[in-house]
């Protein structure tokens, strides 16, 4: 079913490989009745029988299930199966339609349906089908290679890089990738390579007039950090999202006594409770959700994007001062006064009242960059809450703050029955040179400028 637009898109089912989904019975699970389990059961032995070349035996098996019950979703994106296979996008879009209006949480439909779109050449609903079908299977591979398809043929070729990176990460390390899907992977990374390259020559021309500021320094750390961002060179662990700077102490926890100024936040402590207590008296609408993605996320967030579940009130947001919340925690501010920030355009500083729920867990993750430093004050804390970076875990304890290198591995968790909060702010690694952060804060503003914003790396 290859277009002029989209080259031909196959779905690889070799045990080498990660297996093809079902693509006809797979569905939200729920209670079914008798009839519903059998035109599973036969919808299923008819894709079975279709893939091993025994057309008959599958039009025989779909009959008995459109005997059944005509109108099921199954049955109905079975059908619609048919007619793409037939090349009739026009009746497999109806087909499909009709499936979703029935069941609009059966992504194989909407994935038939972009097809059917595709053939018919009405791209922007194609997409719209494809993303759908994308928050129901973030991880499912023909939607992932329709839709870079379908952004190539947009001339959208960041995007299209950024999608065929996502296919790529999902073939398992050393997976012998069946002959007939070489094509398709050796020109997904044909794209990204494409793309880093193109990166890689705009970022040296973007750097060029910070390196001739701190020629007489070394940058050997930082060329390092660069092409590993580029992806050059492998990083092990710590595992940041965005950039890695390399021969950094990987350490999970710091030395409090490194940090003698965290002794005037501390000294402050009760006043900064004081002014949250007084902003929670608002209730939840002064808080925003920590997780706010509005593209699909990965399934370790998908609980917590847009929920309040972990919800925080920033004083300084990606590198810009809340002058409404700042004016609300005076004391909170000044204590803040000599902080050390972290300066990042369009990333950094950040310091944020961090408010976990009741029996609210935040998953095992990695943060961005690990040229900088992420400190807690811990403000109040119930009994059951904790933290965990590394192999290291320890209990937040009231006005004490810590410094910890966010890269690694870390997850918090609250099993209590009220309500956990947190103040949290970042500074510079001090193993950072001037002359490196300077060079990680143009990175920064490069890629944003590259992209046309920074995009997110949670």
């Amino acid at each position: 079913m290859a277009t002029d637009d989209h080259p031909q898109l196959i779905v690889w089912d070799s045990p080498a490989m990660p297996p093809a989904e079902d693509q006809r019975v797979r569905q939200p699970a729920a209670a079914t009745s008798p009839e519903d389990q059998r035109v599973r059961q036969l919808i299923a032995a008819a894709g079975q029988a279709m893939a091993a070349g025994r057309t008959f035996d599958a039009d025989g098996l779909l009959r008995q299930a459109e005997n059944l019950a005509p109108e099921h979703p199954l049955v109905l994106n079975e059908r619609a199966m048919r007619r793409l296979s037939a090349g009739d996008f026009a009746a497999a879009e109806g087909l499909t339609r009709q499936a979703l209006a029935a069941n609009p949480e059966l992504a194989a439909a909407w994935l038939n349906l972009a097809t059917a779109l595709r053939g018919l050449k009405r791209q922007d609903e194609e997409l719209d089908a494809l993303n759908r079908a994308l928050a129901l299977e973030p991880t499912n591979m023909r939607a992932l290679l329709q839709s870079a398809g379908l952004y190539e043929a947009r001339q959208d070729s960041r995007t299209a890089a950024a999608t065929y990176r996502k296919v790529l990460m999902l073939i398992p390390p050393g997976v012998q990738i069946p002959m007939e899907m070489r094509s398709i992977v050796d020109h997904a990374r044909r794209v990204v390579d494409a793309n880093t390259q193109a990166l890689e020559s705009f970022l040296e021309g973007h750097l060029k007039a910070t390196r001739a500021q701190f020629a007489g320094e070394s940058a050997a750390r930082f060329d390092k950090s660069l092409s590993t961002f580029l992806g050059r060179r492998r990083v092990f662990r710590p595992q940041p999202t965005f950039l890695y700077v390399p021969e950094l102490p990987a350490i999970e926890f710091y030395d409090r006594a490194d940090f003698p100024w965290l002794d005037e936040i501390e000294a402050a402590s009760d006043d900064i409770r004081r002014e949250l207590v007084e902003v929670l008296a608002d209730g939840q609408a002064v808080l925003e959700p920590y997780i706010a993605l509005s593209a699909t996320p990965d399934e370790k967030w998908r609980k917590l994007n847009n929920s309040k579940s972990w919800g925080v009130f920033y004083l300084w947001k990606a590198g810009e001062a809340q002058a409404e919340n700042m004016a609300r925690c005076p004391k909170t501010v000044a204590a803040l006064a000599n902080w050390p920030k972290c300066e990042l355009p369009g990333s950094a500083p950040t310091a944020v009242f961090s408010i976990l729920e009741p029996h609210t867990r935040i998953p095992a993750h990695t943060g961005v960059n690990n040229a900088r430093l992420i400190c807690h004050l811990p403000l109040i804390v119930p009994g059951g809450c904790g933290f965990r970076v590394g192999a290291s875990s320890r209990e937040w304890e009231p006005g004490k703050a810590f410094v910890f290198d966010d890269t690694i591995e870390h997850e918090a968790w609250n099993d209590s029955d009220d309500h956990r909060a947190v103040l949290i702010f970042d500074i510079w690694n001090p193993h950072v040179s001037e002359a490196e952060r300077a060079m990680v804060s143009a990175l920064t503003t490069g890629v944003e400028q590259f992209y046309g914003s920074l995009p997110s790396y949670l």
